[in-house]
């Protein structure tokens, strides 16, 4: 933009410019108007399915929802880690009582 601001311009340079820097500024505002309503949306929709729009609010009950979604994925491991754990005595006890069966005489 320095060669502009140095060189002498032509009227119809200065008209090109303008409608290029105009045509910059509507779709500014326009893309500006749809961040309104954009947010105006969001903020709609928070209410609805939180009961506010307020950001450090959101925030807590999303903290919030992590924390319980932790403790569940923690209870679920848990009781995965018990169900294992009791196939694998079950498994084990079978396994004993298989060798142990074996190893007795039989009567023919």
């Amino acid at each position: 933009m320095t060669d502009q601001k140095t060189k002498r311009q032509t009227i119809d340079e200065l008209k090109s410019r303008y409608e290029s820097l105009n045509k910059r500024k509507i779709q500014a505002e326009a893309n500006l108007e749809n961040a309104k309503n954009q947010l105006e949306e969001l903020k709609t929709q928070a209410r609805s399915e939180f009961g506010t729009d307020d950001i450090e609010a959101l925030k807590k009950i999303l903290a919030d929802m992590e924390a319980e979604n932790e403790k569940k994925r923690a209870a679920y491991q848990e009781n995965l880690d018990s169900i294992e754990k009791d196939l694998n005595t079950v498994a084990e006890k079978y396994r004993h009582a298989d060798t142990t069966d074996t190893d007795a005489p039989q009567n023919e």
